[in-house]
């Protein structure tokens, strides 16, 4: 019934998006529609939990924490703003055939699908209730703490450096972006592995590990890291840049283009 309950409301939360993506002409709209559709996730299925346990309890406050500071976010830098030129690039790819059918599933859809499969821990976690507290979900909350400061200071450095006159141009290599040309997306990913080992309550449930795997792997190889990084990549100063910071994980990971 969690499940059911879940997959039903996040659909109808989706063709919601689009209606208004669609009205306003700007599918990049969907972006906003990520975090709080992970918060509608955590919510409906704690409701359709047979047992409050301190577990999803703590991953109700922490999704909800996460994902309402990422709408809120996305939420001020793209509502009334030019569409995305990732999203106007699809339009023109798409052609005069069916557009709108196209931006439903190509993007709305695919995104559905994606979040279902990074929210399994949160609904697994509401499903197969188990009171008993191990060490790794300890470390779990530690991880996500970790990720969540990256995540958090990193967007707001970013919004403060690019709200400076003399910075029009220019990239952010202070702060956390000297530790990782990508603070933001390297703390989304520990947020993620943190839900995950707070979720895991049994190790029978260890492939649950699809969540953290999933949303690193379209984070560091499909829609975040690499956009960016073709974006600057034939940049002077971005190459210099990427000779002495890394690339994703801080301090240890990999330098260069």
């Amino acid at each position: 019934m969690n499940y059911i309950a879940v997959l039903v409301t996040l659909l109808l939360y989706f063709i919601c998006w689009f209606l208004i993506a669609t009205s306003k002409k700007n599918y990049g709209l969907i972006d906003i529609a990520w975090g709080g559709g992970f918060v509608l996730t955590a919510v409906v299925s704690y409701l359709f939990s047979p047992r409050i346990t301190i577990q999803n309890s703590l991953i109700l406050v922490l999704v909800i924490l996460w994902g309402v500071r990422l709408a809120i976010h996305l939420g001020r830098r793209n509502w009334n703003k030019p569409e995305d030129y990732r999203y106007t690039n699809m339009r023109k790819r798409w052609g005069n055939n069916f557009p709108k059918l196209k931006a439903f599933l190509t993007v709305f859809m695919v995104q559905y699908l994606l979040l279902i499969i990074i929210s399994l821990p949160i609904i697994q976690v509401n499903s197969n209730v188990n009171s008993q507290f191990y060490w790794w979900q300890i470390l779990g909350i530690i991880i996500w703490i970790f990720g969540f400061i990256f995540e958090v200071f990193g967007d707001r450095q970013l919004e403060v450096f690019k709200k400076l006159p003399q910075n029009k141009g220019k990239l952010l290599t202070s702060g956390l972006w000297s530790l990782t040309r990508h603070p933001n997306y390297f703390g989304e990913s520990m947020c993620w592995w943190g839900i995950f080992l707070i979720s895991l309550t049994t190790l029978s449930t260890l492939w649950l590990v699809i969540s953290p795997l999933l949303i690193t792997s379209l984070l560091l190889f499909v829609s975040g890291v690499p956009i960016l990084e073709k974006k600057y990549k034939n940049r002077e100063d971005f190459k210099e840049y990427a000779k002495t910071t890394p690339k994703f994980v801080p301090f240890i990971g990999k330098k260069g283009l």
